[in-house]
């Protein structure tokens, strides 16, 4: 240990390049294998872990940390080097440390380490990079991003800048990066390129190749206040001109499809859908459906309308502080869904809208699998423990051997 602390004292830089650079790519690794069990590592993903940890963690925090902060505060080194009971009576030296704590984790990490972090896992994870698209992808994470660094962070850089020899601030930033690194990896380091399907799918479907197939999602109605809402639900014999003839009825009374899901289901057919209309037309639309029940494509049809909300009522909608998209794929099997919505309700996740599909995916190996998918928008009135939340959703991944993404919109 001596001897490290000696190679550290003497060449404090280049020791600081290559610590962050082994420790950065160990930690992503060490997620990949551990924590999210692949069979194959991401390379592209750890070398630009590797290439942050090289470059900015040991070259460019080495510039800020050391030289440029070393002129701000010239007295940063002599008040480290005091006993705490000396520290406790130096004011300035007090008010200096609590300087460089502020402009570390309020100016440095958020115009300067993350942009950067998300520009370098962009530049080497896809084909065609774009920075400014890096950059947005950061700006809507920026809360949820923060908030995980500052719980580790702040204390761990106060005791950096109160206690460590200007030489040691760069080990010890490493040090406690191992543990940093590691949440950063496992709620970022996954690409964010979307390949075509023909690279997704190829001989062997997979959760993963499913979750990039269908990564989009459409977000819940934005529901107008001056018109009224109407759930209708249908189900009778399937035969042409059943939607033509229900849309028509509601087409004639200025309603509106805002939503809906219509499907086969053997010799049936069923439909749900949410229309707007005026509110002095929902009654002249209940009554045209329910008369076209009895003729037609609709002939022996069960037709169902019931007005869900009203908007102008005084009760208002809390306001959602947080709201993420969910997406979930994987190998059919009993209780996915089930599994998926108790894990979000015990993080305080509700439910704004979701969707679920069975699919049958072509394959030369296993010849047509069923694979299960679930997109949807969550939402919450307060912000959600997002370490906490992000374990969780590892751990339902290992536990259902599915993939399970949630990204803040």
């Amino acid at each position: 240990m001596a001897s490290i602390l000696r190679l550290a004292k003497s060449y404090p830089f280049t020791f600081g390049m290559v610590y962050s650079g082994l420790k950065t790519c160990g930690c992503d690794l060490l997620v990949q294998k551990v924590i999210e069990k692949r069979e194959e590592i991401d390379w592209r993903r750890n070398s630009a872990f590797a290439a942050f940890g090289l470059f900015y963690l040991g070259g460019v925090q080495y510039a800020i940390y050391v030289p440029i902060f070393g002129r701000l505060f010239p007295n940063a080194a002599s008040f480290a080097a005091k006993p705490v009971v000396e520290k406790l009576k130096d004011a300035p030296g007090i008010r200096s440390l609590f300087s460089q704590l502020f402009l570390d984790q309020c100016v440095h990490h958020p115009l300067l380490y993350f942009p950067l972090f998300y520009i370098i896992k962009d530049v080497v994870t896809n084909d065609a990079p774009d920075p400014i698209k890096a950059v947005n992808r950061f700006i809507k994470n920026s809360r949820e991003d923060m908030i995980a660094l500052w719980k580790i962070w702040v204390p761990s850089t106060f005791l950096n800048f109160a206690f460590m020899p200007m030489h040691l601030r760069i080990p010890w930033v490493a040090t406690t990066s191992l543990a940093w690194t590691c949440i950063l990896s496992a709620m970022r380091g996954g690409s964010d390129k979307v390949p075509n399907v023909d690279e997704i799918i190829g001989p062997h479907p997979d959760s993963s190749s499913m979750e990039l197939m269908l990564r989009s999602v459409l977000p819940p109605p934005q529901l107008d206040p001056e018109r009224a809402h109407v759930l209708i639900t249908m189900h009778g014999p399937d035969r042409p001109g059943m939607v033509a003839a229900a849309s028509r009825s509601v087409f004639e009374c200025g309603g509106n499809l805002t939503t809906g899901k219509m499907i086969k289901l053997g010799g049936e057919f069923a439909v749900m859908m949410h229309v707007d209309c005026p509110p002095e037309k929902v009654g002249e639309m209940r009554e045209s459906l329910h008369a076209r029940q009895g003729e037609g494509a609709l002939a022996g049809c069960d037709i169902q309308t019931r007005q869900v909300l009203s908007l102008t009522d005084e009760k208002q909608v809390p306001a959602s502080m947080y709201t993420a998209h969910v997406r979930l794929t994987g190998p059919d099997q009993p209780g996915l869904l089930m599994k998926l919505t108790e894990m979000l309700a015990s993080h305080g996740l509700n439910i704004d809208h979701i969707q679920t599909e069975q699919h049958v995916v072509p394959s030369k190996s296993t010849g047509k699998p069923r694979m299960f998918s679930c997109s949807g928008i969550v939402s919450s009135e307060k912000e959600p423990d997002m370490i906490a939340l992000n374990a969780a959703i590892v751990q339902l991944r290992k536990d259902l051997k599915v993939s399970c993404v949630l990204e803040r919109t």
